[in-house]
Parts: structure tokens; sequence; C-alpha cells
């Protein structure tokens, strides 16, 4: 496989990621004289302060992801390519992708985060990490099947067992998805569960810290 992107004598930026970091550079370069290569392993930007509203079903995922190509479409020195970094050679300005190398005359690395477990292992191997769209949908499945299978269940303790839900971090993210599942039992399981008792729901929210959003004032 190839990228397929001929050099055409301008300079040429690699932009490695399609958040908001990559995005934003990929934006300002509209209009210049470079030629401009987004590679990332989605071919949509996704929106991360909605992420988990899909995560409890009150929003599609189509509405926080953003095809890069739409975005670009009548500026012909942008090139978008679906694939992942695989290895960096800054002596020889050269990269190497899941579908074949290419070279740069500046590299922008933007390829965002991963999930902080801070050493927590029994966290890391059953948690499910919310960071992303897929991720968000992986949990929402798994929330709405259990609910499902809840109904089910033979005695109230095994539905207790579904319905309970641990949330691990008491960030901006954690208290969302806390707030908005909170929202869910109160609203969405009355309708649309008449027959499952919602109080058998408790979400429970873990942090390490003395306080949540730790990160705003304590004004805020």
């Amino acid at each position: 496989m190839s990228l397929n992107i001929a050099k055409d004598g301008r300079k040429r930026i690699v932009i490695v990621g399609g958040g908001f970091g990559g995005l934003q550079v990929a934006n300002k370069l509209k209009g210049t004289d470079y030629q401009v290569i987004l590679i990332d392993k989605n071919n949509y930007h996704q929106f991360p302060p909605l992420i988990y509203q899909v995560a409890s079903a009150g929003m599609e995922a189509s509405s926080i992801s953003f095809p890069f190509r739409r975005n670009f479409q009548k500026h012909k020195n942008f090139y978008y390519r679906m694939a992942e970094l695989r290895a960096i050679f800054p002596e020889k300005k050269l990269i190497q992708t899941s579908i074949g190398k290419v070279e740069y005359d500046y590299l922008v690395l933007a390829a965002g985060t991963t999930t902080n477990f801070f050493g927590n292992k029994n966290v890391e191997e059953q948690a499910m990490p919310m960071k992303t769209v897929d991720e968000a949908m992986g949990l929402q499945n798994a929330i709405l099947s259990n609910i499902e299978r809840a109904i089910t269940c033979a005695t109230k303790q095994e539905q207790q067992e579904l319905l309970n839900v641990v949330v691990v971090g008491g960030g901006a993210t954690g208290v969302e998805i806390a707030g908005v599942l909170s929202e869910m039992k109160r609203t969405i399981l009355p309708h649309d569960y008449h027959d499952l008792d919602p109080s058998l729901m408790n979400i429970y929210l873990i942090e390490a810290g003395n306080r949540l959003l730790s990160a705003m004032s304590p004004e805020s």
C-alpha cells in the first residue's frame, strides 16, 4: 500500500492526528502554499466534550463526528489518509504509517492521549474507557444491554447487579457521565422501561482526591 501523494515542489507539512490540535493547525494552513497531509486512524473528527452524551444514548454518534474531507474539499493542496503512525525517522524526515512511508518537511504530532489508569491494574482490566466515539458506543451498548437483561432477572439483587454503574474519576468527564446517567435513571427508565424499578439503579462516582472537579477553582 502507499499514500499515493506526489511531491509537487511545495514544502510538505504532515499532521498526525485530527483532534482539536491537529485540526486547528490544518485549518490555519488553508490557503497557504504548503502541501498539507493529515493522517488519522479515523476519517472523521470527533468532539470529545460531548462523548458522554453518546455513551448515555442522549445523542447520536453522527452528531459529534465530522468528516475531514468535507472540511477541506475546496483546498487542492490538502490530502487526508486514514492510517496509523508506526515509526518516525527524523534523520531522514520520514514517517512509517500503516499504509506506507511518507516524507515531510515539517511534522506535527497531535495524536492525542490514552486513558490514564494511574497504576490501578484492576480498574484497567475491568473498566471501559470513554475517550472516543467507538468507546462511547461500546459503553452505550453495554448499559442498554444490561438494562434489557435486568428486566428478565428473577430477583431484585440480580437486577441491581446489572443496573449499578461505577464511574472512576471525578473530573469533568466523570461528573458529566454520572450526571447524565442519573438523568437517564429519572427520565428514561420510568418511561421506556416501566416494568423495571428505577430505584435499583445506583451510580457511584469514585475520586481519589478530596473533591470533585479538582481542575476548577473552589468557587466554580
